[in-house]
């Protein structure tokens, strides 16, 4: 048995869960709505708050498909009651970010400031020009996003300057020494 997959869960108050006998998931919470298609194979119980997955047969496929749709729900239920967060730092001379209206807005080295708009999904939140805050209730949607706003500047690895992520180390490298 999968002990990811195996382990229940438990549904907050406040949470609503939804599940259709073609395994379509609605999980609704005081943070937002989130629907999901899961893996058709899996069944999915819900009793008296607890959810349990468990899958029909021991094939391959829905030994590797077990762990990923308690995952799956288990992640859409904390999106709905806690939401999740990604923290970016701008590091280098003259680079950073501000916020105007639902606009972010990265002076980050290049000839062109770059923009990326908030979504009904994601919100943006500036609390200094060195750090940016993205938060939602999609942990896939969050991440992507977050990937899509590093992605316009990664951090190098000669001096640091660029996008990371809060806690993300970047491995240094030593630069050219001279011709002696």
């Amino acid at each position: 048995m999968s002990r990811i997959g195996k382990a229940p869960i438990t549904v907050p108050s406040g949470v609503e869960v939804v599940i259709t006998s073609d395994n379509f998931a609605t999980v609704k919470g005081p943070k937002g709505t989130l629907e999901q298609k899961l893996p058709s194979g899996m069944i999915i119980e819900n009793k008296d708050g607890i959810i349990t997955v468990s899958r029909p047969n021991d094939n391959k496929e829905n030994r590797s498909m077990h762990g990923l749709t308690r995952t799956l729900l288990n992640n859409m239920i904390i999106g709905v009651t806690e939401q999740f967060k990604k923290t970016l730092e701008v590091n280098g001379v003259g680079y950073r970010a501000a916020k105007s209206g639902k606009t972010l807005t990265l002076n980050v080295g290049k000839s062109h400031p770059v923009t990326f708009e908030e979504t009904a999904e994601i919100s943006i939140d500036v609390p200094s020009p060195n750090t940016i805050v993205i938060t939602g209730c999609d942990k896939q949607k969050v991440g992507a996003f977050a990937a899509n706003v590093r992605g316009s500047r990664p951090a190098e690895p000669y001096k640091g300057k660029g996008l990371k992520y809060e806690g993300e180390r970047i491995k240094r490298k030593v630069g050219k020494t001279g011709k002696k």
